[in-house]
């Protein structure tokens, strides 16, 4: 097997394809410094698989791209391909089915390296393999650069080894042996610590079972109380159904009510309003017919008054008539006795007189009893002139008194008709009083009026508290309704998912992924939170719901700066991998990275915590 042709694109001088044919023989190249002599060398070692820049003379692999010159753009690919005649059929047995092979190497500015023979991509150990095969590679001896002779004069031996392993043909074996050695002290050290992966994987089975006997315990008690509740609020609804149709037919009678009371206060405001209306002109005339009413009592006071007084004189009057009866009569005994005496006298005087012829001293004594009798008579005469007189002036007192006595019964006569008169006017005003009796009896139905409207306000302000309660009793019976109603349909849907969930389980035909995963202590939360329900879902092809394992995404958005890679604490199947690629793990702040997200990424939180790119947010606990 030889070279038979080199191809450059891009690779640091070579700009357009370019093309080595590499004859049998020998091949020389010449050409003046920086023609690129030295850059076929460098292509050569890089397409057979070297890793150093420094070998490259460069700081970074990226330094073999062609970096552009005044004339010329940069390029962001460069490319070597390296065909090898394999007609001899002395390539590995992956490679020995055609007669040539076309090793390529490519790299692309910020993604890095990659391998491919005959178009198909292979790992750079694969190529570095093939080249150790043919005793050639890299860091072969036959490629002699500046200072590799005296490299190889003061080599080690251990290095001088290495050009002798090469000249042998055996490069090869030396570095499968090497990696042959280091699979079998890993497999060493894995029997080593499978007895106690054994011991530790029996005692995570028997807590796993331990685990699976408490879940499947808790899952029955967790049926048994989502019936619970969904029973209980079934039964608060029902209560709560009863309750606001009870509190409807309350809101219904309470509603008449107020629709009555509305038209007895309709009814009793009319009346009110009416009465008065009338109430200015009633009021006038019971002014009138008080001020009346107020002049006859005034004038039937100062009658009685003077019916009283002419009681009184006329009483007087015949008093003082009864004494002066008696005082004539009196006189006229006097008056008698007295003319009786003066009879007496005149016949003792005449007897005198006869007996004067008798005796002169007789006549004497006779004539001295007649003077002292004659003087006696004379003051009788004057004492009857007196009582006379006395009689006459009684008599004119008399016949005075008896006049005015007249004049006070005329008088009496004309109050008593007057009085009669005040009685019948007074009648007449208590008659017209009867619209004072309808101003009372209207005032009194206005009062009543007033007081049945301020009753049925207060009636009807009960009945609108109480509607406002009984509303409000409703709302909170439709609030407390429809709180039950979601809590029936979350639990509904929750036991729906359950049983679905249960039933994939049935038909997963496999253990979930999640059996397979190995996480890191502490970020359990974020696994559930990123996964979710999808780590119950196995990697059997065969079940309805399944992980298919994907290579990884070609252009992979980066996530925001300051979150960790999910997978650098959870390893598994490499089904995983496109969806831990994706998922980052913050400490804090994932609301203020939430909006750097790119479609398909989200954040998690070691607590639980999840923020997805579309602004999906489940808080920690939830």
């Amino acid at each position: 097997m030889h070279f038979t042709k080199l191809k450059l694109v891009g690779f640091k001088s070579f700009i357009e394809p370019s093309e080595l044919v590499i004859e049998p023989g020998t091949t020389g190249i010449v050409g003046p410094n920086g023609c690129g002599k030295s850059n076929l060398v460098e292509a050569l070692r890089w397409v057979m698989g070297e890793t150093a820049p420094r070998h490259m003379r460069g700081a970074g692999m990226e330094d073999v791209i062609f970096n552009g010159t005044e004339a010329r753009a940069s390029r962001n690919v460069a490319e070597v391909a390296l065909l090898l005649d394999n007609s001899d059929r002395t390539a590995p047995a992956a490679f020995n089915e055609d007669n040539e092979l076309e090793v390529t190497r490519r790299i692309e500015r910020g993604a890095g390296s990659s391998y491919s023979v005959n178009g198909q991509d292979v790992r750079a150990r694969d190529v570095q393999y093939l080249f150790a095969d043919f005793a050639t590679g890299a860091h072969s001896s036959a490629l002699v650069g500046q200072g590799r002779i005296s490299d190889i004069i003061n080599a080690k031996p251990a290095q001088r080894r290495g050009i002798l392993e090469e000249a042998a043909g055996i490069s090869g074996l030396h570095a499968r042996r090497h990696e042959a050695e280091l699979r079998l002290r890993a497999a060493e050290t894995n029997l080593e610590r499978l007895s106690d992966v054994v011991g530790a994987l029996e005692t995570q089975l028997h807590a796993l079972k331990r685990q699976s006997r408490q879940a499947n315990r808790y899952r029955r008690i967790a049926e048994n109380l989502r019936s619970a509740e969904a029973l209980l609020l079934h039964i608060r609804w029902r209560a709560a159904s009863a309750e606001m149709a009870a509190r409807e037919i309350e809101l219904k009678s309470e509603s008449e009510r107020v629709a009555g009371l509305t038209g007895v206060v309709a009814a009793a405001t009319t009346t009110q309003a009416g009465a008065a209306e009338a109430l200015p002109d009633l009021r006038h005339k019971e002014a009138a017919l008080a001020a009346a009413l107020h002049r006859l009592a005034v004038a039937r006071d100062r009658l009685d008054e003077e019916e009283r007084q002419v009681a009184e004189q006329r009483q007087e009057f015949e008093t003082r008539l009864a004494q002066i009866d008696q005082d004539l009569a009196r006189e006229g005994t006097l008056a008698e006795d007295a003319e009786s005496a003066v009879a007496q006298i005149d016949g003792q005087r005449s007897g005198l007189m006869r007996e004067n012829a008798d005796s002169a001293e007789a006549g004497q004594q006779a004539e001295a009893a007649y003077t002292a009798v004659t003087a006696d008579v004379a003051q009788l005469e004057e004492r009857l002139a007196a009582l006379t007189e006395d009689v006459a002036a009684d008599e004119a007192r008399h016949a005075n008194l008896r006049r005015r006595l007249e004049e006070l019964d005329a008088r009496f006569e004309a109050n008593t008709a007057r009085k009669i008169e005040v009685e019948r006017e007074r009648a007449e005003l208590e008659e017209r009083s009867a619209h004072q009796s309808a101003i009372a009896e209207a005032e009194a139905a206005v009062a009543a009026a007033r007081a049945q409207a301020e009753a049925a306000r207060q009636g009807l302000g009960d009945v609108e508290a109480a509607r406002e309660t009984a509303q409000k009793e409703e709302s909170t019976a439709r609030d407390a309704l429809q709180a039950s109603d979601g809590q029936l349909s979350r639990l509904r849907a929750e036991a729906q998912a359950l049983t679905e969930l249960l039933g994939h389980g049935v038909a997963n035909q496999g253990p979930g992924i999640v059996d397979a995963l190995e996480v890191d202590p502490g970020y359990e939360a974020a696994l559930g939170a990123a996964l979710g329900d999808d780590l119950e879902a196995p990697e059997n092809t065969a079940a309805a719901i399944h992980w298919t394992a994907l290579g990884p995404l070609k252009e992979s958005p980066d996530l925001p700066g300051g979150t960790t890679l999910l997978a650098k604490y959870v390893r598994g199947p490499a089904a995983l991998a496109r969806r831990l690629a994706q998922v980052g793990v913050v400490q804090s702040g994932g609301t203020a990275l939430q909006s750097q997200l790119h479609p398909g990424q989200r954040l998690v939180g070691k607590d639980g915590a999840m923020w997805r790119w579309d602004g999906f947010t489940v808080k920690a606990g939830a």
